[in-house]
Formats: structure tokens, sequence, C-alpha cells
């Protein structure tokens, strides 16, 4: 081979390992996202303290995959998804540090992968400003490290709806369809209920459109996420039916009922607004909620002059269609019942928030920027305030939990133990003992049961403020362990 023929060859095979200009561009995509998602981890170990207490929902979940518990009743709404979720360290290893640090991490990856699943449908920079407002809010920050469905139903809804649109795209790869599969599993897997809300409008597009495959692949992840959850309601709820009809009643009925009014008010900062009354925030705290949907339009007329109406209705159907059950079908509220929605909003909302910065001319622009960037930060501020405030509060009150289990362990109530009344299952879990209730929403026991069991271990029935003791349990020793009553069964022999 001739020296020049030689130096042809080489400089071809340089070129073929070059990257070409769209691996560039893949490559530029990535680096933001993942910046954003790094940060999304660190803002959560730092705002939301590793060592925070396991909340009563994190309990039931997570009691149900370790050793160094008893298992929490497991009422007909929940899903075993968060239990599977943080087996790998729960099952093993009983620091909330470890578990905290964890979920953060993989909180990240997959808000992370999410997003991937949307690039090529819109610009990387609408991507990663969706992304930060929704990593920004405080219920995606406090709720992210911690053993809760809710932002897993999210991330699952925005790797559908994102994997449907980009095969929809392109109808020859088949790479989208799996997305659509894992997410959809993944929300099912955590919320089955929450995932068919989000994915009707998938499904009638499907369907409207004759497009089988992804109607196959939708249909197929809704199912291998849901099986587990439809299994259980024949093993232990009696049929599908009556968990369905159990979930509704511990909800407090199903039917009309307008709780728009209970979401504002829950936006202050209150994990569970049941019942929700008192007043409502400060409108300060409140205006983004309002401005969300009016952005949202934007960006969908945005979209409709840019002919690209697709990619943006469907998020936006779906978030509706998520939003739907939490606003007008339940009688109370918690800001994490909408995070699905919250996530799938954030696309046409960076849309439109990209548009509002870029389409003023000459003079205006400037101005627009400068508009943006203060609600930008005053956003940034009311959730960051709403956030520690809520952080504070929460430890507080799982602190109180801690210390009420240090006092029953002062009073011989250790484990192999039973807690049942006022808070038994955190208390419980915190007092390392089984938790029973003979009413309500977590019955599981009964009094009878109950005397049978003292008469082997240490059982206390804890009665709160305002409340008054249940019958069996009105003979045995009272103690005061701050505002609780407690009663503690006479030592078994």
């Amino acid at each position: 081979m001739t020296d020049g023929a030689g130096a042809l060859l080489a400089a071809v095979r340089r070129r073929e390992r070059r990257p070409g200009p769209d691996a560039s561009r893949r490559a530029y995509g990535s680096g933001p996202l993942a910046v954003l998602a790094a940060l999304f981890v660190l803002a959560q170990l730092a705002l939301v303290r590793p060592g925070l207490g396991l909340g009563w929902d994190e309990i039931v979940y997570t009691s149900q995959v370790t050793s160094h518990h008893p298992a929490a009743f497991f009422s007909a709404p929940r899903s075993r998804g968060v239990s599977l979720l943080v087996a790998p360290v729960a099952s093993w290893s009983d620091s909330t540090a470890l578990l905290r640090v964890y979920l953060a991490l993989l909180s990240g990856l997959a808000l992370y992968l999410a997003l991937r699943v949307w690039r090529g449908l819109f610009p990387t920079g609408v991507l990663v400003t969706a992304g930060a407002f929704f990593a920004s809010l405080w219920v995606t920050l406090f709720y992210g490290p911690q053993a809760m469905p809710n932002y897993w139903v999210a991330v699952g809804a925005l790797i559908t709806v994102g994997g449907f649109l980009r095969h929809r795209a392109d109808p020859s790869s088949g790479g989208p369809l799996w997305t659509v599969v894992a997410g959809s599993a993944l929300m099912a897997w955590m919320r089955p209920t929450d995932a068919v809300w989000v994915a009707i409008p998938l499904l009638a597009l499907a369907l409207a459109g004759r497009h089988w495959r992804s109607l196959l692949a939708l249909a197929g992840g809704l199912a291998a996420g849901g099986a587990p959850w439809v299994i259980e309601a024949y093993t232990a709820f009696g049929g599908l039916a009556e968990r369905l009809a159990e979930a509704s009643r511990i909800q407090g009925g199903l039917g009309r009922h307008v709780a728009v009014d209970d979401q504002l008010r829950s936006l202050g900062g209150r994990a569970l607004c049941r019942p929700c009354t008192g007043s409502m925030p400060h409108p300060v705290i409140t205006l983004w909620w309002f401005v969300l949907p009016l952005l949202a339009v934007l960006g969908l007329v945005v979209a409709v002059r840019a002919r690209r109406t697709l990619r943006t209705v469907v998020p936006l159907a779906c978030a509706t269609t998520a939003a739907l059950p939490y606003l007008f079908m339940i009688d109370y509220a918690a800001p994490r019942f909408l995070q699905p929605a919250y996530a799938l909003l954030a696309i046409p909302v960076a849309d439109a928030l990209r548009y509002l910065l870029t389409a003023p001319r000459g003079t205006w622009r400037p101005a627009a920027g400068v508009v943006v960037a203060l609600a930008v930060a005053g956003h940034l501020t009311v959730q960051l305030t709403v956030l520690v405030h809520t952080v504070d509060r929460t430890a507080d009150s799982r602190r109180d939990w801690a210390r009420t289990a240090g006092e029953l362990h002062r009073l011989g109530v250790r484990p192999p133990c039973l807690i049942t009344g006022h808070e038994a299952i955190p208390i419980g879990y915190y007092t390392g003992c089984s938790s029973g209730a003979t009413s309500g929403n977590n019955e599981n026991t009964t009094p009878a049961e109950i005397l049978r069991t003292a008469s082997r271990l240490p059982v206390a029935t804890l009665t709160g403020p305002g409340g008054t003791p249940p019958g069996y349990a009105r003979p045995w020793p009272v103690h005061r362990i701050g505002d609780l009553e407690v009663r503690v069964a006479p030592t078994p022999g």
C-alpha cells in the first residue's frame, strides 16, 4: 500500500471514530439533564434531613420488608411497589439516614431517565427547565427521599407519555415502546388506580388512531405493574370488586367531592389535610398554583402556532385526568397526590417560559427576562420557605413519637409487644411493637384477641387528647406521657 493510500485510509478511520453531529447533540443533551439530576439529589440531602424519622405511611410500607420491626396493617388502597423499592436497604438495615440517601440518589436517577425519554420532542433547554420546575417544588423535594409512591407515579407518567409520543413520531423505532411498558408498569406498581387515570388519554388516542403496538405496550405495562395488586385483592380482600369498594370506603367514599379548596389549604405544608379545615395559606404561597395552568395554556397556544400540537396536548390531557380524582372525587387532600399532574404540566409550562423569554423583540426582551427572573426567584423563595417549615414541623412530630417510645420502654413495654389506640402504627413502630386497631381504617384485631395477647406479652393502649379509652383497657394502670393517656396491661404471669 502506498503512503498516500495509507494516509487516506487512516483519515477515513479517524472520521468514523469521531462523533457525528447527532452524537454530539445527544451528549450535550444528556449533560445538562445529568447536572440537573445531581443538583436535585444534593438539594434533597441538604434540605430534607437524612435523619428525619419515618412517617406514618412510610412505616406501613417499610415495615413489610424489614426484619427489625413487625409489619403494620396494610390497607386496601395501598400497593406493594414502595415496599419493594425500599427492600434493597430496609431488608437488612434499620438506618433511616441510609434509606433517605438511597431514595434521594434513586429519585435523582429516575428524574434524569424520565427527562431523557423526551429528547427529540422538545429542545434540551425546555426539558431542563421543566425538570428544574418540577424538582424545585417543595412537595417534590420533600417526598423525593421518602418511602412514598406519588413521586414514582410522576416519574412513571413522564416516561410513559414521552415514550408514547416518541413512538408516534417514529413508529419504525421499537425503543420507545419499551419505555411505554416500563413507565406504565412503574405507575401501576406504585398506585394502580393512579396509573389508569394517567393512561386514559393515551388509551383513547391509541384506540382512535388504531395504533395497536402502542396500545399493547401500554396495556401490557399496566397489567404487569398492577398484577400483584389484583392477585392480592383475591388472596386477602375477597376479590377485585371488594378491594376497590374497601379502598373507596377508606378514602371517604369516592364520588362528587370538590377538593380544590382542600388542595389549596394543603399547599402551606400540610402533609395530610383530613379533615381539611382552617384558614387558607397566604396568597403568596398559593399564587403559583393559579399561574401554573395559565402557563400550561400558553404552552399549548405556542405549540399550536408551531404546528406541534400533539406533543403538548397529550401531557396536558394526562395531567388533567391524573388530577381529576384528587380535585373532584375525594373529600380530603394531600399535596403529594398531584405530583404526577405537576410533572406532566412541567413540559408545556417550560415551553411557555421559553416563549416569554424569546418572543419579545428589541427593548422588550431584556424587560421580559427581568420579569421572568423575578417571578422565578419569588417562586423558589416560596417553595423553599414552605419546605423548611414542613421539614421542621415533621421532624418535631416524629421526635415526639420517638420520645413516647422511650417512655413506653421505661414502663416495661418492650419487644415483643403490642400497641393499640391513638397513633398506634407509628408509635408501635418506634417502640418496636406490633400495632392493633379494633375499628377504623386500620382494623386488624378484636378486643378478645388483644386481651389474649396481654396474657403473654406487654400491651399498651394510648388515648389521645379528648379521647376515651376502650372498655377492655379501663381496668389497666394509667400513666401520662405528654398529652397521651397510657394504659399498660398488668405484667403477664
